[in-house]
């Protein structure tokens, strides 16, 4: 054999040698992928649309909406526990707004039963009554349904008016933090409103509270002084005990002119 086919046949047999060793170190195959943990799921009731305060919700304001389990709270309305609850909830009515999306909660409505909606959504214990407002006693317009205010009694004090012979004027709180449930009869800012300039203001009351604002109304003029948001929280503070809300701080008016005066 002629020795030029000896190299060619060597290095054919070292060539091939190599590529086996190669091919005997070649990466191993990727792993196959871990299995994707499916997220449990449970069908939730929520609002179809944004619902307002004081609505009778009809079907098609609810539907059905896929939510994980773990942040399904247990107020939620699940599917799987009540799955007509769509009809066993028409024809209820919000306690308060619901925007689309929220999950609907049987806290926030009530069956009126054929009642008003203002009925619906007093609280238990609690009683709606109306007040006459104008500008001038009603914050300029500004007090808006929800807000919370004080009901302030101005009216002539004949008892003291004998004892000083002049004409006496006072004042007091009668009724401290009371919501205003309705301005006339809008119950909720529409529209982007930030004024509602009404005539009449319904505010709730206990009944005793109730009592006393009828009989306030009969001795003299009721006005309305709007509370901050801040001071609105339910806590009671110690200017706002029956006692302290009287005025200590008397006007006398003489001959057309009209004084302050603190009684000893």
């Amino acid at each position: 054999m002629k020795p030029a086919r000896i190299i060619v046949l060597i290095i054919a047999v070292v060539a091939g040698g190599i590529a086996a060793l190669l091919a005997g170190r070649s990466d191993p195959p990727p792993p196959a992928p871990a299995p994707v943990v499916q997220l449990e799921t449970t069908d939730v009731l929520i609002a179809n649309t944004d619902i307002g305060l004081g609505t009778a919700v009809s079907e098609r304001d609810m539907r059905w909406q896929s939510w994980p389990a773990a942040a399904a709270g247990s107020n939620f309305i699940r599917k799987n526990d009540r799955p007509d609850a769509i009809h066993e909830l028409a024809g209820a009515i919000t306690r308060v707004p619901f925007f689309a999306g929220e999950p609907i909660r049987e806290a926030k409505l009530i069956k009126a039963k054929g009642s008003g909606y203002m009925a619906a959504i007093l609280p238990s214990g609690m009683r709606a009554i109306s007040v006459e407002i104008s500008p001038e006693t009603g914050a300029g317009g500004f007090i808006l349904p929800n807000d919370h205010v004080d009901v302030i009694l101005s009216r002539r004090d004949r008892m003291a008016e004998k004892r000083s012979g002049f004409e006496v004027h006072t004042s007091e709180v009668i009724l401290a933090n009371v919501r205003v449930l309705a301005i006339d009869q809008t119950v909720e800012e529409k529209n982007g409103q930030r004024v509602v300039v009404g005539k009449t203001a319904t505010l709730e009351l206990t009944q005793r509270q109730a009592q006393r604002l009828a009989l306030s109304r009969q001795q003299g003029t009721l006005s309305l002084a709007l509370r901050s948001l801040v001071d609105s929280d339910g806590k009671e503070r110690p200017e706002e005990n029956e006692d302290s809300g009287r005025s200590n701080a008397i006007d006398i008016v003489r001959f057309g002119v009209t004084t302050t005066t603190t009684p000893k």
